[in-house]
């Protein structure tokens, strides 16, 4: 992996993760949190989407201390800004109680939370 501005990485992760670990751990235990995502080709995969997923190892990272974290936080770190910021701009008219919501908060974001 080429050299990464660590710094840069983890002001942009916290920017874009605006939900506490608590509150991501409640909401990833939700019906609504297990029915959004991408869960395989065939739609049933092994029945946890990549954002579920991705939503129990950021609750990991929140809970690590900055020397703890390891190359690979940092990469999915990296992944989760990109992924908010391309369904950011995705927003539907129908934000509360959308899909769209529902699967941003599996990544860590919250769009009704300023």
């Amino acid at each position: 992996m080429p050299e990464i501005d660590r710094d840069k990485v983890r002001k942009d992760f916290n920017e874009a993760v605006n939900m506490t670990a608590s509150e991501l751990k409640k909401w990833l235990d939700t019906k609504e949190s297990r029915a959004v995502g991408w869960k395989g080709k065939d739609g049933k995969g092994s029945g946890e989407s990549v954002g579920h997923a991705s939503g129990r190892r950021i609750i990991d990272i929140l809970s690590k201390a900055k020397a703890e974290l390891t190359d690979d936080d940092y990469a999915h770190m990296r992944k989760v800004v990109g992924y908010v910021r391309r369904h950011r701009a995705q927003e539907p008219a129908n934000i509360a109680t959308s899909r769209w919501r529902y699967s941003l908060m599996n990544w860590g974001n919250d769009p009704l939370k300023s």
